[in-house]
């Protein structure tokens, strides 16, 4: 069984940048938009996904079509008005009501249906992009790379827009295209021909309002998008800007006993005040921009309710079309610039969406990098009962070396005590060790079999009952409740005895002590061949450190077990010492093998 545990308590933090960012909104491309959308369509529920689509695709088609009805209607109910015709008046009323209804029952399934494919789309989507973020270490190396920031709210909210926005957009689309397809020949028909002087001539337009509704739609279209185009960035920002003061709360709520011991509260307050100034200061961008985008939105659509009588009127006043005819021309007319309006009414989704996808798009290229990230250092499994560390050279992320030539072996039932100054890179040597540190080069083999287990200074506490806590990563139904009393009574925890179905948030319930005799517990429970040990004692009293470690000895004498401890009371549990010296030159740290004195 191998555990990996970070060695240090380095609290993922959130960047206000992702250096990935600009690079992708300027070469973001189709391309890049395809390669999100694509996969679930061509997945193992892409039957499922295609017929769920298709039958949302015909309901559009259903509702396009009883608009035309609706819009014949029109034209026969206010000619029956105009003609006082009260019989006809009376049959167009209970048509009227069939054509509701079935409008009604079809919108109700098409919106019920299309939510069922958002959250179909999004739960495997979650399922994958949860997937690949954690395989391979990559959201262990993206926080160690600062690759991308906030994942959580990327894996969380960006795919659920993505999901719920692609489909509303592709089906309005689709359903905007087929309105005009169907209402521009009734349009084209019940418009006829305009005709007028110009330059002693005349010209004459055929379905004219055809072209009205063209020329409106696209003026007003690119007035819209000249004004609302910054909102792509604004929606980006703030989604980041949001994604880091929540982060900020999160971070005064796991440590909120440390920032009390410190009187840190004015501190925390102006980081968490710097942070929502982003917020609020973007907002502000976003508001100035949306009420322009209001104006020219509301006005349009007002204009547009009008638009089409005051064209069509002169024809009306002249007798050329009776009244159902001009309510014919205005609802077919509204109906085509609509259609031709989607970019208008669809741009603050788009603009969301479109910064929803560059988030996704960035944290996507974050993972595949971190996933495919080169490793220097090579971690290989052998036959032996021994750990060899092989010429091994550690570094830093900025390319910085720390250790070098690393040269030792690790064999079964060593007790071994690593030592040196802080920051020589101790817990890194355990990182490497563990796979999950590739910065650096050498070799590490690992014996074919072997159950490695990484404790840290600070153990990792899932949040549940007590009984999961202590099997964990296992399964909480692992280990007997005889079992568990018996290692929490060794590790001098009986308190505890009695709590094991108590569900807490255990990293704030105990003390630091108690977390590392927990932490023990877990030890005991696993049985692992080889047990590192990082300062996993630090927090306890000298009795009890002695006690837990002859501990050791007798529950695991046959594991090796390696330590990195700062108190020299630890060395007599151990019988062969790694000393981390500085070089001559300064520039990093070598091993040196000594015996424990």
């Amino acid at each position: 069984m191998l555990i990996i545990l970070n060695a240090r308590d380095r609290p993922a933090h959130a960047i206000d940048g992702n250096h990935m960012t600009a690079k992708k909104n300027k070469a973001f491309d189709r391309h890049a938009i395809w390669q999100l959308i694509k996969p679930y369509w061509v997945s193992e529920q892409r039957w499922k996904a295609w017929g769920l689509f298709s039958l949302i695709l015909v309901l559009v088609l259903v509702m396009v079509y009883i608009n035309v009805l609706i819009t014949d209607w029109n034209r026969t109910m206010y000619d029956s008005m105009q003609n006082k015709d009260y019989v006809a008046f009376k049959h167009l009323l209970w048509q009227f009501t069939y054509l509701a209804f079935s409008y009604i029952v079809v919108a109700t399934a098409r919106i019920y249906l299309t939510q069922s494919l958002q959250i179909r789309w999004r739960t495997w989507m979650t399922d994958k992009y949860m997937g690949k973020w954690l395989q391979h270490h990559a959201y262990y190396r993206m926080e160690q790379g600062q690759i991308a920031d906030n994942p959580d709210q990327r894996i969380a909210e960006d795919l659920r827009a993505l999901s719920s926005d692609t489909i509303s957009l592709v089906l309005g689309f689709i359903s905007s295209a087929v309105t005009l397809v169907s209402f521009v020949g009734i349009l084209w028909a019940i418009s006829g021909p305009f005709s007028f002087m110009l330059m002693q001539r005349e010209w004459v337009i055929p379905g004219y309002m055809v072209w009205f509704a063209i020329a409106y739609a696209g003026i007003g279209s690119w007035i819209i998008w000249w004004i609302g185009k910054p909102l792509v960035t604004q929606s980006f920002n703030q989604e980041r800007f949001e994604a880091n003061y929540r982060f900020g709360l999160i971070r005064v709520r796991e440590h909120a006993e440390a920032i009390a011991l410190y009187r840190g509260e004015s501190r925390e307050r102006g980081q968490l005040n710097a942070r929502f100034e982003d917020i609020r200061q973007n907002w502000w961008n976003i508001m100035n921009t949306t009420k322009r985008l209001n104006i020219a939105v509301n006005f349009y659509g007002q204009f547009a309710s009008i638009f089409p009588l005051l064209v069509a009127a002169p024809g009306y006043f002249s007798g050329a079309i009776t009244l159902g005819a001009l309510m014919q021309i205005s609802s077919a007319f509204g109906q085509v610039q609509d259609a031709l309006s989607w970019f208008i009414n669809a741009f603050t989704t788009l603009a969301d969406w479109k910064a929803g996808v560059n988030r996704l798009a960035g944290f996507n290229l974050a993972v595949e990098l971190a996933q495919q990230q080169r490793e220097g250092i090579s971690v290989v499994h052998a036959d032996g009962s021994a750990i060899q560390v092989e010429q091994l050279d550690l570094a830093l992320p900025d390319g910085r070396t720390l250790l070098f030539g690393i040269q030792g072996e690790i064999a079964a039932g060593a007790r071994i005590l690593v030592s040196g100054p802080s920051g020589c890179g101790k817990s890194t040597l355990f990182r490497a060790i563990a796979g999950i540190w590739p910065y650096g080069t050498g070799k590490i083999v690992l014996p074919q079999q072997a159950s490695l287990m990484f404790v840290p200074q600070t153990s990792y506490l899932p949040i549940g009952t007590l009984r999961a806590a202590l099997a964990y990563p296992a399964d909480d139904s692992t280990y007997s409740d005889e079992l568990l009393q018996r290692y929490l009574d060794l590790c001098r925890l009986p308190h505890l005895k009695d709590m094991l179905d108590v569900a807490s948030n255990w990293g704030n319930r105990l003390s630091p002590g108690e977390q590392q005799r927990l932490a023990f517990a877990r030890v005991f429970l696993t049985r692992p061949q080889v047990l590192f040990l990082d300062e996993a004692s630090s927090a306890m009293d000298g009795e009890t450190e002695a006690a837990l470690y002859s501990l050791l000895q007798e529950e695991l004498p046959d594991a090796a077990i390696v330590s990195i401890a700062h108190r020299e009371t630890v060395a007599r549990y151990h019988s062969q010492r790694w000393h981390f010296a500085r070089r001559a030159d300064g520039t990093g740290f070598e091993l040196q093998l000594q015996p424990v004195a």
